[in-house]
């Protein structure tokens, strides 16, 4: 049996070199020479912290690029027409939720569409119901 430093004849001992063990550790790289790096943009404050009120700037209120003038009140009392429709399906049979799925496919206003979307739902819950229904009613499942 032999040591771990020598097996078969070689010798497997780590050298360190203790010429250079006072030289610092190279730079980091700095990037290209002739490169200018991109201009530092001003980081937002970190969140939790008491901010300074912000100045106020005469003009129009922006709200995600639109201004509050281009905002029309929804038609029917401020809901719209598709939640008018969704909350008249339950007296009327659920047509109204049928009306409002055909005009879900042809809608443009966005603020419009979660009500004409609770309208397309209402409408295929009503066809299910329907369905079961006039099965059931027929015996065909007795």
């Amino acid at each position: 049996m032999t040591s771990g430093a020598v097996e078969d004849g070689k010798n497997r001992s780590v050298v360190t070199d203790h010429q250079h063990h006072n030289q610092q550790p190279p730079p980091p790289f700095q990037g290209v020479s002739n490169y200018q790096p991109p201009p530092q943009q001003q980081q937002p404050p970190a969140g939790g912290f008491p901010q300074p009120a912000q100045p106020y700037v005469q003009g129009y209120a922006v709200n995600g690029g639109m201004t509050t003038a281009e905002h029309h009140r929804l038609p029917c009392c401020g809901i719209g027409i598709g939640w008018v429709l969704f909350i008249l399906g339950f007296f009327f049979g659920a047509i109204p939720w049928y009306i409002g799925f055909f005009l879900l496919l042809f809608s443009r206003n966005p603020r419009e569409r979660p009500g004409y979307i609770a309208c397309a739902i209402g409408s295929v819950v009503a066809t299910i119901i329907i369905v079961i229904g006039a099965v059931r009613g027929s015996g065909v499942w007795s």
